[in-house]
């Protein structure tokens, strides 16, 4: 799947069939419902669950909580808008 077709999904009701649980993740996360993609990003236990845990606290405006998740993931918070992260990380985790 591309970005573009990732992106146009969004238009959906349900994410696609066979998405991993961090674009799950992150397709709500694209929806724009935060808690269900905490919900599952909170169960993803690897570097990659921890980026998407910190891009939403950082949604939400929880920088402390955020900088931790990022830690963890080996990141640093970006700089950038939240929108720029959301298809940064995506584009990662469709590759």
């Amino acid at each position: 799947m591309t970005f573009l077709e990732f992106e146009s999904s969004l238009q959906e009701k349900n994410p696609p069939v066979g998405l991993s649980d961090a674009l799950r993740a992150m397709w709500y996360a694209g929806k724009e419902d935060w808690e269900s993609s905490h919900n599952i990003a909170q169960d993803i236990h690897s570097h990659e669950g921890s980026w998407i845990h910190a891009y939403l606290h950082r949604w939400e405006g929880d920088e402390w909580n955020a900088n931790y998740w990022y830690r963890r993931a080996g990141r640093s918070m970006p700089k950038g808008s939240l929108k720029e992260e959301w298809r940064t990380i995506t584009e990662a985790l469709l590759h």
